[in-house]
C-alpha cells in the first residue's frame, strides 16, 4: 500500500527516501513540488532523476480522495465534498468530507494612509467523517460518527483549495484556516494538532499560527492541552445558548460538559498562550436569540478574556430551526456591545452552495438534486 506523502513530515519524508536508496535531501524538493508548485503526479518532479520519481511513484500518493462536488457560490465562496476510498481508520469505503474556500477582499490602510487591497483566502477544514456531537440544528452529525480522517487527509483538504487558486498574483495561496468543518476538532486531538504544524511550516503552506483558528464544542482537558502545545492559535468555542439549561437542549454533550467548566478551561488557555477566546454563537431565531439571552451571554464573554462571533444560521431543511433577520441579530448584538463584549456579526457566505457544514455530505448521500453551480 502507498504512503499518502501528505501525512510525512519532512523530516520523516527523508527518513524514508534513505531508506528507499535516495539523498535525504531530496524530501525538500519533493515538498517543494508538492505545496509550492502544486504537482499532482511524481513525473511532474522533472529535477529528479527518472529512476526517483518511478520509486516515489511506486512508493507514496499526492491526492487520495476523488473530487465528488465542486460548488461556487456568487460571492466567490467555493466548496468541495471529498470523497476518501477507506473511511478513516475503518477500512468499509466511502467516507465523505466537505472542506470550504472562503474569499475576502478587504480595502484597508498601510502605514502611510495609503489604501491597500488585504485578500484573505481562507480554508474551513474538516477533521472527521460525520460528527460525535450531534447538535440539534447541524447537519453534520445527523447520522453520527462515521470515522476520523488522517493527519494527511486533512491536509490534502487545505491542498486541493488550494489548486483552485490562481498560481499567482493576489489571492494565490491560503492566508487563514478554520478548523470549523464536519467534526469535532478535539476529538480527534492528535491529528488536528498534526496538521496544524504542517500547516504552519515552512517547507509546507507557511500559514502564521495567529492565522489559525481551532473551533471546538468545549472539551476542557483537550483545551487546556492544546494551552500546553505551545501553538500561538485561536481557540473558538461553539457557545451557542447562554446558559446550561438551554445548551443541554440544543447540545447533547451539554449534558456532561457546563458552561463553567469551559469558562475555566477558556481562562487557563488565555492565560497560558495570551491568546484571547472566541466565543461562537449560532443565531437560531426564538430558540437562543432573545434579550435576555444577549445580557446573560455577555455575563458569560466578561468571565474570560473573550470576542463573541454572532452567526447567522444556514438552514437545514430537514430541521425546524430558523434563521433570524438582520433586526433581531443587530439587536442583540447592540446588548452585547452596551455591556462592554466586543461582539461581532459573521458575514454569511455560500449559502446557494448547501453551506450548512454537512449538508452537501447528507445531500450527495441521500442522492439530492443539486441545483447550484456545480461542476
Amino acid at each position: 500500500m502507498k504512503t499518502h506523502v501528505l501525512s510525512l513530515t519532512l523530516e520523516e519524508l527523508g527518513e524514508r527516501l534513505a531508506e528507499l536508496g535516495m539523498a535525504k535531501f531530496r524530501a525538500k524538493q519533493v515538498m517543494e513540488w508538492v505545496y509550492q508548485k502544486r504537482a499532482t503526479t511524481f513525473e511532474e518532479m522533472t529535477n529528479l532523476s527518472k529512476g526517483d520519481r518511478a520509486v516515489l511513484g511506486e512508493q507514496f500518493e499526492i491526492f487520495t480522495s476523488a473530487v465528488q462536488r465542486d460548488l461556487v457560490a456568487p460571492d466567490g465562496t467555493q466548496k468541495l465534498l471529498l470523497k476518501w476510498p477507506e473511511e478513516p481508520g475503518e477500512g468499509k469505503g466511502g467516507g465523505l468530507t466537505e472542506c470550504v474556500m472562503i474569499p475576502c477582499d478587504d480595502d484597508q490602510c498601510d502605514e502611510y494612509g495609503n489604501t491597500v487591497v488585504a485578500t484573505r483566502r481562507t480554508a474551513c477544514l474538516s477533521t472527521q467523517v460525520g460528527c460525535p456531537v450531534g447538535c440539534a440544528f447541524c447537519a453534520s452529525g445527523m447520522e453520527g460518527l462515521q470515522g476520523n480522517l488522517t493527519v494527511g487527509q486533512v491536509v490534502e483538504e487545505a491542498l486541493r483549495l488550494t489548486h483552485k487558486l490562481p498560481r499567482e498574483g493576489p489571492g494565490h495561496r491560503l492566508t487563514n484556516i478554520v478548523f470549523m468543518g464536519m467534526g469535532e476538532p478535539l476529538a480527534n486531538y492528535a491529528v488536528t494538532v498534526a496538521a496544524v504544524k504542517v500547516l504552519m511550516a515552512p517547507w509546507a503552506f507557511h500559514i502564521s499560527g495567529r492565522k489559525i483558528t481551532v473551533s471546538t464544542v468545549g472539551l476542557p482537558p483537550q483545551m487546556k492541552r492544546l494551552a500546553e502545545e505551545g501553538l500561538p492559535v485561536t481557540l473558538a468555542i461553539s457557545l451557542h445558548a447562554p446558559n446550561d439549561e438551554l445548551r443541554k437542549r440544543i447540545i447533547p454533550w451539554a449534558n456532561k460538559i457546563s458552561i463553567e467548566q469551559i469558562v475555566e478551561a477558556g481562562k487557563y488557555y488565555f492565560e497560558k498562550t495570551g491568546r484571547e477566546v472566541t466565543l461562537e454563537y449560532i443565531m437560531l431565531e426564538g430558540v437562543n436569540t432573545l434579550p435576555e439571552h444577549a445580557r446573560e451571554l455577555a455575563q458569560v464573554a466578561k468571565k474570560l478574556r473573550a470576542n463573541v462571533n454572532l452567526i447567522y444560521y444556514n438552514e437545514v431543511p430537514e430541521l425546524g430551526f430558523k434563521r433570524p433577520s438582520g433586526q433581531v441579530v443587530f439587536g442583540f448584538q447592540n446588548i452585547l456591545r452596551s455591556a462592554g463584549v466586543n461582539v461581532h456579526v459573521r458575514k454569511s457566505r455560500g449559502r446557494e452552495i448547501a453551506a450548512a457544514c454537512g449538508q452537501l455530505a447528507r445531500q450527495d448521500r441521500r442522492g439530492a438534486a443539486l441545483t447550484v453551480n456545480g461542476r
